[in-house]
């Protein structure tokens, strides 16, 4: 497993491959430069089903990299249409705009929505040009998605939609997936890589629960909270995230 700790998150890695087997990755040496300095400028790119999908799913590691310094966006694949009850796609669209616009404020990184609709993705040859021509556009030098397997239809759309996407962009930037629920929606996921979040928990949280129409702070506690600190034990801190990077990706590292 690679483990990544906020000191490493500051600091200049060369990846240093040992070996790739099932729960196994690659692992980093630290270089010498421990200045804590931005040597490049990344664009981190996360691409969601829906608003409250990126934030919940690596809210922590948008707080990292967006307060180091780097570009962040949180992309959005529909605007949560179909999510208020007994509200019209019109009305529920506005609410959860706001509400993801609000926690892209917070997390310091600016918001994009593809324009599919929830609850009614599409996979079809005009649906991968949207978000393929939104990746030509911005060079994103790491991807973060939803995993595959998973319960919630759009959720799986979306994840296919960014692979498809990223071989057709040549396999340029580092492709990681994140849980979502697991157990619930996220489903046979075993990370490869993980993240020590404590030091912005709070940060994700609060831009968490800015989706107040989705009663977030409940669900929070029951699922998103409990895998933080599930993950935490795992990697030996208090609250951690957990990805799987993909073994085709170039070599830059979530840090």
């Amino acid at each position: 497993m690679t483990k990544h700790t906020r000191r490493q998150f500051f600091l200049n890695t060369i990846p240093v491959t040992v070996g790739t087997t099932i729960g196994l990755s690659n692992v980093s040496a630290m270089s010498n430069n421990t200045s804590g300095l931005i040597e490049k400028k990344m664009k981190i790119v996360v691409v969601g089903a829906h608003p409250d999908d990126p934030e919940t799913i690596c809210g922590g590691v948008m707080a990292l990299y967006s307060g180091a310094g780097h570009e962040v966006i949180s992309v959005y694949l529909t605007r949560g249409e179909a999510g208020i009850e007994g509200k019209s796609h019109e009305e529920a669209s506005k609410i959860r705009t706001a509400e993801a616009v609000t926690a892209c404020s917070i997390l310091k990184v600016r918001p994009e929505f593809i324009g599919q609709i929830d609850g009614n993705c599409e996979i079809t040859r005009e649906r991968y040009a949207p978000l393929l021509d939104f990746f030509k556009k911005e060079q994103p030098d790491i991807i973060l998605t939803h995993w595959p397997i998973d319960s919630h239809r759009d959720h799986r759309i979306c994840s296919i939609l960014v692979y498809d996407a990223w071989l057709n962009m040549g396999r340029k930037s580092a492709l990681y997936y994140c849980e979502a629920m697991s157990g619930v929606q996220s489903q046979n996921f075993t990370p490869t890589d993980y993240v020590d979040i404590t030091s912005v928990v709070k940060q994700k949280q609060k831009a968490c629960f800015a989706h107040v129409s989705q009663e977030m702070e409940q669900t929070y506690s029951e699922h998103h909270g409990k895998m933080e600190m599930f993950r935490g034990m795992e990697f030996g801190c208090d609250y951690a995230e957990a990805f799987v990077r993909h073994v085709k990706s170039p070599g830059i590292y979530l840090k």
